[in-house]
């Protein structure tokens, strides 16, 4: 069995995907809204599968509200 590590990002470099401010990304850590993170110190680190599990739970096909593509308009 291979142990593999994940991929590791900083906020900076989320930030730069995104379009968002590092700030952005403080604010959502601290009211939770953001994706999952890691802590290791001070230091501040993001998996690469949290972001894209993150990303497919922020997928829209509309605005009008969510789960749309499930039928339950909210």
């Amino acid at each position: 069995m291979q142990n593999t590590l994940p991929e590791l990002i900083t906020p900076r470099t989320l930030a730069a995907r995104w379009g968002l401010s590092e700030k952005t990304l403080e604010r959502w850590r601290m009211t939770g809204t953001g994706p999952t993170f890691l802590k290791l110190g001070s230091r501040v680190l993001y998996r690469m599968d949290d972001v894209s599990a993150h990303e497919a739970q922020r997928t829209r096909r509309c605005t009008a509200g969510q789960f749309v593509s499930e039928g339950i308009w909210r």
